[in-house]
Order: C-alpha cells, then sequence, then structure tokens
C-alpha cells in the first residue's frame, strides 16, 4: 500500500504557484506543436507501413508540411450551410477543444525540484524559506491532489462540443455522427473508470504522484494488470474517435460524421482536439501504467531500494531527464496508437456497443473485484498473478456464455470463389502467360530499355 511509501509533502505558496504557470505555458505550446507534427508523423508512419514516401515537399525532407497545412486551413473559406444554427455551429468546435486543452494539466511531467539546490537566493526571492519543505515545488501544471478525477471528468466534456457540432449542422449524417459519438463515449466511459479503480485501490490515492511512487516500489501496472492496461487503452482511443472506433465520422456510412458540414478553422479545431485527447491519453496512460517518469518497471523491494530509478526529489538536471522520459512514453504511445489505425478496420456500430457491453464492461468489472481483493488482504504485489486468474476464468467461462443469432450474416453469392457452384472449383489466379511474367514489358517505340 501506499502508507508504507514516503511521500514527501510540498507546502505550496508563491514557488508551486510560479511553478505551476511555467510548466503550464511551457506543456501546451509543446503539445500544440506536437499536434501539428503529430499529423506529419501519421502521414509518414501510414506511409512507411504502406511503401510509400509520405510528405516530402514543403521544407527539407518535409519538415515544413504542418505549417503549410495551417495556413491552407487558414486561408479556406468559412461555410455555414442553410439552416444551421450559426451560433452552436461556431459554438461546437470551441467547446471540443477547450476540454482537451484543460485535461493535461495535472499530468506530471517531472518528479518534485528542490529549489535550493538551483539557488539558495532564488527561494528567497521567490518568497519561500530556505527549508526543506518551502524550497520543493511539484513539476505539473496544477497541484491537484485529486487530479485524476479532475482529468476524467474533463476529458469526457469533449463529446458535448461533438454532438453539437453535429446537431447544430442541419445535416442528418452530422447528427447521426453527434449520437454515435455520445452513445460511444456512455459505453466506454463505464469500462475506463473501473479500471481506473483497479489502480487507485492499489495505489491508495488519487494523486498522480502517489500512483507514480507506488509504481516505482511495486513495479510499473502494466506487468502488475497487464489486462486493466489493455481494456483501459483501448477505452482511450474509443474516447478520442480513433480507428478502428471512428464511427463517429465514419467516411463509408456518414461522409464525414459529426464535422461533415465543417471546414476552414472551425474543421481544424475539431482535428486539433483530436489529436489533443490523443496526447493527453497517451501521456495519462504513461502515467498509470508506465510508471510516469521511472525507468525501472519492476521497481524495488523496499523504498530503500529503488535501484537504478530517479529519485522523487532532485535538481534541473534530474527534472529535466524525468520530463524527457516522460515525453519519450507519450510520444511511443501516441505512435502506436497511429500504428492501430492504419492496421486495424473499423468495426460496425453493433460490433462496438457490443465490445464494450457484452466484452469490457464484464472484464473489467472482474478486474476491479480482484484488485479490491488483494488490496483488501494486503498481497498487492501479486496483482500480476491475480490479472493472470482473471484472464484463465475469462478463458474459461467464455465459451459457456449465451451467444446470439449472428447478425449481418454474409449471403453467399453463388459462382464466386467463396461459393463455387456444385462440382466446379473457382479460381481467381490468372492463366495467361503475360500474367505470370515478372518481366517488365520493353516498349517497342522508344527501345527495349523503357518500360510502361
Amino acid at each position: 500500500m501506499i502508507d508504507s511509501i514516503p511521500l514527501i509533502p510540498v507546502t505550496g505558496g508563491i514557488p508551486q504557484l510560479i511553478a505551476n504557470a511555467v510548466v503550464l505555458v511551457l506543456m501546451l505550446h509543446v503539445i500544440l506543436g506536437g499536434c501539428a507534427y503529430g499529423v506529419m508523423l501519421e502521414r509518414k508512419l501510414s506511409a512507411w507501413m504502406q511503401d510509400r514516401v509520405g510528405p516530402n515537399r514543403v521544407g527539407p525532407k518535409g519538415l515544413l508540411q504542418p505549417i503549410a497545412d495551417g495556413l491552407k486551413f487558414i486561408f479556406k473559406e468559412e461555410h455555414t450551410p442553410r439552416g444551421a444554427d450559426s451560433i452552436l455551429f461556431t459554438l461546437g468546435p470551441g467547446l471540443s477543444i477547450v476540454p482537451a486543452m484543460m485535461a493535461f494539466i495535472i499530468i506530471p511531467w517531472g518528479g518534485i525540484l528542490d529549489l535550493s539546490t538551483i539557488s539558495a537566493k532564488l527561494v528567497e526571492w521567490f518568497g519561500a524559506s530556505a527549508s526543506i519543505g518551502d524550497s520543493l515545488v511539484r513539476i505539473t501544471g496544477a497541484n491537484v491532489n485529486v487530479g485524476i478525477i479532475y482529468l476524467i471528468a474533463a476529458a469526457s466534456l469533449g463529446v458535448y462540443g461533438v454532438a453539437l457540432g453535429g446537431w447544430a449542422s442541419n445535416s442528418k449524417f452530422s447528427f447521426l455522427g453527434g449520437l454515435r459519438a455520445s452513445a460511444q463515449m456512455i459505453s466506454y466511459e463505464i469500462p475506463m473508470g473501473l479500471c481506473l479503480l483497479c489502480v487507485v485501490l492499489l495505489a491508495g490515492s488519487l494523486d498522480p504522484y502517489a500512483i507514480i511512487a507506488h509504481q516505482q516500489h511495486q513495479g510499473w501496472n502494466i506487468l502488475q494488470q497487464p489486462l486493466a492496461a489493455i481494456v483501459f487503452y483501448t477505452c482511450l482511443l474509443a474516447e478520442a474517435n480513433r480507428a478502428p472506433f471512428d464511427l463517429a465520422e465514419a467516411e463509408s456510412e456518414l461522409v464525414g460524421g459529426f464535422h461533415t458540414e465543417y471546414s476552414s478553422m472551425r474543421f481544424a479545431m475539431f482535428f486539433l482536439a483530436e489529436y489533443f485527447h490523443v496526447i493527453t491519453g497517451s501521456a495519462f496512460f504513461a502515467l498509470l501504467f508506465l510508471g510516469g517518469w521511472s525507468i525501472n518497471p519492476v521497481g524495488g523491494l523496499t523504498p530503500s531500494q529503488w535501484n537504478w530509478d530517479f529519485p522523487l526529489v532532485g535538481g534541473l538536471g534530474v527534472v529535466l531527464l524525468q520530463m524527457g522520459v516522460m515525453i519519450g512514453k507519450t510520444a511511443f504511445m501516441l505512435a502506436f496508437a497511429m500504428a492501430i489505425r492504419w492496421t486495424l478496420p473499423r468495426f460496425r456500430f453493433d460490433q462496438l456497443m457490443k465490445l464494450a457491453w457484452q466484452g469490457m464492461i464484464p472484464v473489467s468489472i472482474l478486474l476491479l473485484a480482484a484488485a479490491a481483493t488483494v488490496t483488501y488482504f494486503g498481497v498487492d504485489k501479486y496483482m500480476w498473478l491475480a490479472s493472470i486468474g482473471c484472464a484463465v476464468i475469462i478463458w474459461a467461462v467464455y465459451p459457456l456464455m449465451p451467444k446470439q443469432d449472428a447478425v449481418n450474416r454474409r449471403i453467399p453469392l453463388i459462382g464466386s470463389r467463396f461459393s463455387p457452384l456444385p462440382n466446379e472449383r473457382a479460381s481467381t489466379v490468372s492463366t495467361h502467360p503475360v500474367a505470370l511474367d515478372d518481366a517488365a514489358i520493353p516498349d517497342r517505340r522508344q527501345g527495349p530499355l523503357s518500360v510502361h
């Protein structure tokens, strides 16, 4: 339990307020830049996965492409469709991006900075005494001891902008996209909250610093609770409308979903909000399951044996290294979300709902019961064993669950390769010798070396 881990008290005051303001302004601009270059990273990753080149024209190796995209959005024409509520139509993108920009402020990007290691004069200039309690500041945008609750509450408000934009557009496609986003948010916030409770139970606190300190002691939660980590990350993708959960904008069905009628900077705000949510969610996942700034995934036996890991309190150099580790983990999880988008196909909406209500919610309830059991008996260091037990229970019980008749079953097309006629063997392989030859066909008009 967290009671055995010594947490350094921080008194706050003017030094903490100034540190909060500096971290808030700094990380806001870092994440905004990450949103811009995250688009380019996604285009590069998708090109690499599909054996293409990707953007490489604007600037050296395409590094100025995000600036060109931003200028394009700025100079595009603003269009408000006929019959739309102009005020709510404009308010929708704002209500989507503001909660995304509010949620990240409780993320601890570094440990606790000891100002006295920089300069004793600096501590006195900030109005604090040189004692150890008054010279410590937390490297976070807001020093809130219930920060986890704040992040979940703020991030969940983003769906109001999506639903409002879809309703105010006076379009059936947009309205259906807003309804889908609302249903998806209601469904996937339940297992997300239950998995979050699993982490909170083991840490014994809602304080982000206490959760990181617990992982430095007992090991990262992704090793202790791998099933909860998988369910939580899946819910993050669904909450951010990322593929394969982007049913609110499904181009193949709803043209563009809730942002079908949007253009120019109003559309860019929706786009920016999505990437802001993904970056914040990646940092949140790193905080809960990857140990935050910790670099030791297995933890220590006792608080005095936290070997080869960052201390909770340190000087400026230690804090900068911790920030680098935290940003690196966030970037890795962001790239992982992009790889998932270009790997898995999109769900149908009925499959989306079935996955949440018949799959993730029962599994997350089982995981919460396991976490509560090991916490009650004080054996939380064996949570990994309880996770394995939960996996065995799921594997054993799933075949016994009642099955519904398959919906949207594939209708056989007689004569196709999947449903050949009786006594026939369907084949799609060409038998023409030119098709079977891999050699290039020479162009007789331009010589034997030129090819089509």
